[in-house]
């Protein structure tokens, strides 16, 4: 990452929580779709499949997951995420040389808890997904990426509510999704 490269300031964050806060609570434009099919790569595609047993097959989740069951194989409720659009225009500040989130799907959401609380199930194309009870907060990549005032706002104690690293979700029905579709609440 270059050394010119400025990162959003706790001030700036603070500022645009507002706006985060009016995306929309259902119908949800979807702004991009994304694979990661290596470390630090972004493949951004108009459509993806979503399945039960593979969550999003060539997605790291299947090899790579962060949380696992207690048999080592990888968690269902994290099999795919879903971030805030609004979110991604605020820390992803410079995108000739800052690597995007990487969710596999950002979209124009509202994903706090009181607007998609654990069990929501989501319409996304033909697929079915649920959002789990598992939290992302962010991780050490978040920060270097972004900036530590990026990952302390997202864990500030009035922030939490708002689930600003988007949500974590299961498949519960195949499908496909496409940048065309919108996320609907069922």
């Amino acid at each position: 990452m270059s050394a010119a490269c400025e990162k959003a300031s706790a001030k700036e964050l603070a500022r645009v929580v507002p706006h985060i806060l009016e995306a929309p609570k259902d119908h949800a434009v979807i702004t991009s779709l994304c694979l990661r099919p290596g470390y630090g790569k972004r493949e951004f595609v108009d459509e993806i499949t979503l399945t039960v047993a593979q969550g999003i097959p060539g997605e790291r989740w299947a090899t790579a997951p962060w949380l696992k069951l207690e048999d080592g194989s990888p968690d269902p409720r994290i099999q795919v995420s879903i971030l805030s659009s609004r979110v991604v225009d605020a820390v992803w500040t410079d995108p000739s040389v800052m690597v995007h989130p990487g969710d596999p799907i950002v979209a124009d959401i509202d994903t706090s808890f009181a607007n998609l609380p654990a069990g929501t199930r989501l319409r996304a194309g033909t697929a079915v997904l649920e959002v789990s009870d598992a939290v992302n907060d962010g991780c050490v990549k978040w920060k270097t990426r972004y900036g530590p005032d990026a990952k302390a706002w997202l864990t500030l104690p009035e922030n939490m509510p708002h689930r600003l690293r988007g949500v974590l979700c299961r498949v519960v029905q195949d499908g496909v999704l496409r940048r065309t579709d919108r996320l609907t609440k069922l």
